[in-house]
């Protein structure tokens, strides 16, 4: 099975393909370039490297969020186009799945802590036993989520880790630790948790949905005007 995986979650992102359940290539974005523009030439390229073309891919993937509002629109809508025009499916997944999945390796028996930073001073956090969600997904300030925390060994993931990895030393002591690599690429696990999934039912590339969590500023707006 082929499938081409793209990660929109972060500023860079990332983009994967799999062939027969090994990640034959992954790579960054260039950040210097507007998603709009560099989007169609990462997925693209990674294509041509990998001497695949678009017509052999069984699935695309893509990561619903958490994460950018303008990141997971463009990302999404991308690669629905790509499934339209393949005639193929499009497999959502969550960025909290696929680092939790990541962490796995490093974890050690302790409970996994996926966050995304979520600018203003919060974060996008869910909570993991080996791959299975305990809670999650929300959006709260580092403090609230930490301590609901305290007292558990738990290994934080994510660049919301990275962000605020010293409140989480100041308050989990011995018993929080950031991963070693705590904002790894994404796209090649998204494309093999999707590849576990693409056994079942079709996933038509119209369903695929974003995982915001926060509501749009758009929303808000609405939301304040009524309460006006």
């Amino acid at each position: 099975m082929v499938i081409l995986a793209l990660d929109t979650t972060t500023p860079a992102g990332s983009c994967a393909l799999v062939v027969n359940g090994v990640v034959e290539r992954e790579e960054a974005s260039d950040v210097s370039l507007p998603p709009a523009t560099r989007l169609p030439l990462d997925l693209m390229s990674i294509l041509e490297h990998g001497s695949v073309k678009l017509g052999d891919v069984d699935a695309f993937a893509v990561a619903t969020g958490p994460g950018s509002f303008t990141g997971l629109r463009i990302g999404i809508a991308t690669m629905q186009g790509l499934a339209f025009a393949a005639g193929k499916p499009l497999i959502g997944v969550s960025a909290l799945d696929a680092l939790a999945r990541i962490a796995l390796a490093e974890a050690a028996g302790r409970r996994i802590a996926t966050w995304v930073d979520a600018w203003r001073g919060e974060v996008y956090a869910a909570l993991y036993d080996d791959d299975r969600e305990l809670e999650g997904p929300v959006v709260a300030s580092p403090d609230k989520v930490l301590n609901s925390l305290k007292g558990t060994s738990t290994l934080f993931v994510g660049d919301g880790a990275r962000t605020y990895r010293d409140e989480i030393h100041r308050t989990m002591g011995e018993g929080g630790r950031v991963a070693a690599m705590p904002t790894p690429l994404l796209a090649g696990t998204i494309a093999m948790l999707a590849a576990v999934r693409a056994g079942d039912a079709y996933s038509p590339p119209h369903a695929i949905r974003p995982l915001y969590v926060r509501r749009t500023d758009a929303e808000l707006a609405r939301n304040s005007r009524a309460v006006g």
